[in-house]
Order: C-alpha cells, then structure tokens, then sequence
C-alpha cells in the first residue's frame, strides 16, 4: 500500500480511472475526491411512476451509445451488464429515419421536418438533394484549396472550403448543435472530427479521396471485452433497462467493494500542489491528502483554479481556460398515446443554426436544438400498466427536446417538474408550441414534463486545442513529471466513449489524453 493516486472528479472519467486503477494496481490506494454526493457526473437516469399508466425512465444527460467504443464494451463485460443491454437494430426506424427540421427563412422547398436520405431511392425523392448531391461530386474533384500554413479551423470553415456554404450551414450546424451543443463555426474540426481532417490530408485536400486511401492506424489495445463485441453486431446503438446511469452506478458499486478504494463524497479540492515526490492535495474543508500522484478528471477551469498560483498566469496553464462550454436543459416529456400519434417514427431531428445568426437575448421561441424520439428508439426501458413493453399500443410517449447552447437560456430552478396537473408555465408553453410546429401537428396535454438544466456541461474545443493540449502536456512533464496527468472532456473528446477510453488509458501509464 506504499503507492497512493488520487483521482479528482467522479463522473464518467473519473469513475472510469479509478475502476481500472484499482484492478491495474490491486496493491496500491485509490482515493476518488468528488465535491457532490452523487458520482457519475452528467449521467442522471431516474425512473418516473405514470399512475394507471405504468413507469418511464427519463434521462437527464446522454441516453444512447455508438456500439464503437471499446472501452465501453468492455467495462459491460467487466462489469457484468450484459444481461442489462437493450440493443437498437440497424434495420429498425430509430436507425435508418433521422430527419432536419428546416426552418422556413431557409427557403419554402426544404423548409420543414425532412428525413434525412440513408439509401438512393431516399435520395431521390428529398428535397435535401439539392443541397446533398451537389456539395458531394464537388467535393470529390475540387483541388487542394487548403492554405499550406493552415493547422486547424473551425468546422463550418472546412465544410464550407470543401462542400460549400448551403452544406456546411444546414447539415455541419445541425451537427454540431446534436454532439457538442454549439456554434459549428466556433468548434474545431480537428477535434471534434479528426477523421475528415485526415482524410482531406491523404487526398491532396479531399476528404472522399482520402477514404479510398490507407489510414495511419494508431496504437492498437488490447480490450478484454468477451462476448459484447457480438451482442452489439447488429446493433445501431444502445443502451440499459435501467438507463446509461446503469453504467456509472455498476462502476460506483465495484470500486466501494474494493478494499484498496476509498470514495470521498461532498468535498472539493481547493488546491492541487507538488509535495516532494508526490502532490499534495488540500479540500474546502482545511483537510489535505498526500498522495503519490494524481489524475484530474475536473472540468478545466476548475481544475486551474487549483493548481499553484505561480503557474496559473503562464501560457501553457492558461490554455485551461482557452474553451468556453455550452450550458443545456434537456427537456423530458410524457405524452399520452402512442407515438405514432405524436411524431413519425424515427431518431429524432436536428434544427440548424438561424440564417440571421443566434438571438442576443432570451425571447418566447426557445432555441431548440433538436429532439430525440425515445419511445422510438428504446421503448423497452418502459413499461404500461400491464407491465409490458408495448411500442405499437403504448399508452404513452416519451421523449427528449434539447434547449440551448449558442441560444441564451432562461434562468431555471435546478429541477422543474408537473404531472401535467398545474398549469404549465410559459417557458414549458413555448417550448411545447415550437415543439407542435416541428411535428406539424396539435400536441396533447403532457402526463408528465421535466426540465433539467445542465450547466457548463459541454466543452466548445475551439481551433488549435491539438496544440495548446500538446503544449500543456510539455509544461505538466516539466513541472510535475509523471504526478499529474490531465483527462476528461475538456482535453479530449466529449462522448461517453472518449470519457471513459481517456480514464482507461490515464490508469495505463502517464500522459496527457
């Protein structure tokens, strides 16, 4: 027990850290600070009685995974969840329909809800070929018009050089409002989508060239993930009967077994500091812990308020501060009926960014950035009265409208809930009106509605974050060595994947993910 790592944050990277420390190094202390009394970060999964209708399941952060994150498929067989994994076939309609809603200043031909065409005949009859057909074929023989002393740019920057302005507003910013929440002309794209960067560089400019052309493959890990890889062979995404929180809480569960693991709730870190060999880490309360070295898993501006005064001036420490981050309410809300009499079946839309930019203040449309169609995709986390899961006779639908990001939000209590037996406030009447012209179509009174602000919760990982992270990387080798290592969201990718490959790989050795 001479060794002793502290990892600070416990939500998904944190958790994911601590798990794989406490196997990696059974012989070492593993001490995981978190300043709330719940673990599992933006993870919120809560179950909700619906009387004389039966129970739903509402979540208040992520809701569905990518069957491509190995690390998560093997912390569902480390863990023993498999019994638990509630898979969304490729061939059903949450994963072949995905729609836009257009917004009508964008032109009365493609103005409206559009699904979003995933095979030729679909092609064919979308109005969105206009825009989609075009930016391809020019994209697959336009020249290198990269400037040689470029090294990273905005996302709707490079879809607009290389699929055209029409491409890059509609499609690249309803993208980045469904992953990141936020402004595609402020996000990088080497960072939020590496893999077109490089293709456009192995296809002299191209990115259709370049996937035709071999990839560098990176360094390949070896993931003990059993038989998983084959339960999600044929799955699009998806997730747990008891939500994504299933995945946190068996992490939580594990790591409270592990007599080599101690879980300190309630208590924020004031200051990080090297002590001799090791660090020293001081909490709000006056205590402080001696460790022999430390993975932080905060938020980045939290975690350079805590490093030592003299370093948080610099310029390598300062990058800590360099992206701003989204706040948004994920809005939750019950329907009585089945879906079909609420919306078509599919994932869910996308809104794209307003042709006149964003509002500068809070007004009565809600910036809505999209909604996903839950009873769609996993009606099998609910149940009726009769205790089955029913999608085609439900008595009820589910699902989940995101409200923010580069749009202002309104102040909010932080939980907001009706059974739909109070009068609705005019926030909730604003939304559910936009929400009826999405759908075109009259909604009925909610059986149940809730609003959970997030904030801060999404980094917006502007242009050059490759470099400012390689530069703080050299700066935490020379003033800590190996006794910090920097992970989570705010240095790498946001996704639940990246989150929990980047606490796997700070258990596997030092660095900076």
């Amino acid at each position: 027990m001479g060794r002793h790592i502290a990892v600070l944050g416990g939500g998904l990277t944190g958790l994911s850290a601590a798990f794989h420390l406490s196997r990696r190094l059974p012989a070492s202390r593993v001490t995981l600070i978190e300043r709330q009394k719940e673990l599992g970060g933006w993870v919120r999964s809560t179950r909700v009685e619906l009387p004389g209708k039966g129970t739903v399941l509402l979540e208040g952060g992520p809701r569905t995974l990518r069957p491509n994150a190995q690390s998560v498929l093997e912390l569902i067989h480390l863990l023993g969840l498999e019994s638990q994994v509630i898979t969304v076939p490729k061939t059903s309609p949450a994963a072949k329909a995905r729609f836009l809603y257009i917004p009508e200043a964008y032109g009365a031909s493609i103005a409206g809800l559009q699904r979003i065409p995933s095979d030729v005949w679909g092609l064919l009859r979308s109005p969105l070929t206009r825009i989609l057909v075009p930016a391809v074929l020019q994209e697959a023989v336009k020249f290198n018009n990269k400037p040689s002393a470029l090294r990273d740019e905005s996302v709707d920057s490079f879809l607009r050089r290389r699929l055209g302005g029409d491409f890059a507003q509609i499609f690249g910013s309803a993208l980045i409002h469904g992953i990141y929440a936020s402004d595609s002309r402020q996000i990088g794209i080497r960072s939020a989508f590496p893999t077109m960067w490089d293709a456009a560089e192995r296809g002299w400019g191209s990115m259709i060239r370049g996937s035709f052309l071999p990839s560098k493959k990176g360094l390949q890990q070896d993931y003990d993930a059993g038989d998983v890889a084959q339960l999600m062979s044929q799955a699009s995404v998806f997730s747990f009967q008891g939500g994504l929180q299933s995945l946190t809480d068996a992490m939580e569960h594990y790591l409270a077994k592990q007599s080599n693991v101690e879980i300190l709730r309630n208590s924020a870190v004031s200051e990080v500091a090297p002590n001799g060999p090791g660090m020293e880490i001081t909490l709000s309360s006056g205590s402080s812990i001696r460790t022999s070295s430390v993975v932080s898993a905060l938020p980045t501006p939290h975690l350079h308020a805590v490093l030592p005064t003299s370093l948080r001036t610099t310029k390598p420490f300062s990058s800590l501060l360099a992206n701003p981050t989204s706040s948004v309410h994920v809005v939750n809300i019950v329907f009585p009926g089945p879906p079909s009499t609420i919306h078509p079946a599919g994932f869910g839309y996308l809104i794209p960014r307003p042709p006149q930019g964003y509002p500068s203040s809070v007004n009565e449309e809600p910036g809505i950035l999209g909604t996903v169609f839950d009873a769609c995709s996993v009606p099998q986390q609910d149940t009726n009265a009769t205790g089955k899961h029913d999608y085609d006779d439900a008595q009820f639908t589910k699902l989940t409208v995101m409200v923010g990001g580069p749009y202002p939000l309104p102040p909010l209590p932080p939980h907001l809930s009706s059974d739909g037996s109070a009068p609705l406030p005019k926030y909730m009447q604003n939304i559910l009106s936009q929400l009826s012209k999405h759908l075109s179509r009259p909604l009925p009174t909610p059986l149940y509605w809730r609003i959970k602000p997030n904030h801060d919760c999404i980094p917006t990982v502007l242009p050059g974050h490759q470099e400012r992270m390689a530069e703080l990387r050299g700066a935490l080798s020379k003033e800590f060595g190996d006794r910090l290592q920097v992970v989570g969201a705010g240095v790498g990718g946001v996704s639940v994947g990246d989150c929990v490959e980047a606490g796997r790989r700070a258990a596997l050795g030092p660095g900076l993910d």
